[in-house]
């Protein structure tokens, strides 16, 4: 049965459900595995889930913990193209949709979007780039 509220639990639930999808992607997977390696219980993996748990936490509830800007860590990963954000972007609406009610996906979701949107401003990233 879907979540039909957010908490640390379901979070820590859809963020770990989300990464093991990421790293069996073609597009997606090389890119995580190349920084953070292919073991998510190895690594670098923990602290960056637990960092993500933080995130969400404080995107979704307002729970404090996360303090910070994501952009830089990503920022030098690559490459990176619209493709790469799309890609993320369906993998995350896939597990959230499927993990919580659809109220609260949406909520999920749209927050993800824009912070893609932002990721790819930063990045200058753009359909008008694209196209030339």
């Amino acid at each position: 049965m879907p979540y039909d509220k957010v908490t640390i639990d379901s979070i820590r639930e859809m963020v770990r459900d989300f990464y093991a999808h990421i790293l069996k992607d073609d597009i997606l997977g090389p890119i995580f595995i190349k920084s953070l390696g292919d073991d998510v219980n190895s690594g670098k993996w923990p602290e960056h889930l637990h960092t993500l748990d933080r995130f969400w936490g404080l995107m979704m509830s307002g729970q404090k913990g996360y303090m910070g800007n994501p952009f830089p860590a990503h920022a030098f990963l690559s490459p990176l193209y619209r493709e790469t954000f799309e890609r993320w972007l369906a993998l995350f609406h896939e597990v959230v949709y499927r993990l919580f009610v659809p109220e609260i996906a949406a909520k999920f979701y749209k927050k993800a979007d824009i912070l893609a949107e932002h990721f790819m401003d930063n990045l200058g990233i753009n359909d008008e780039e694209e196209n030339e």
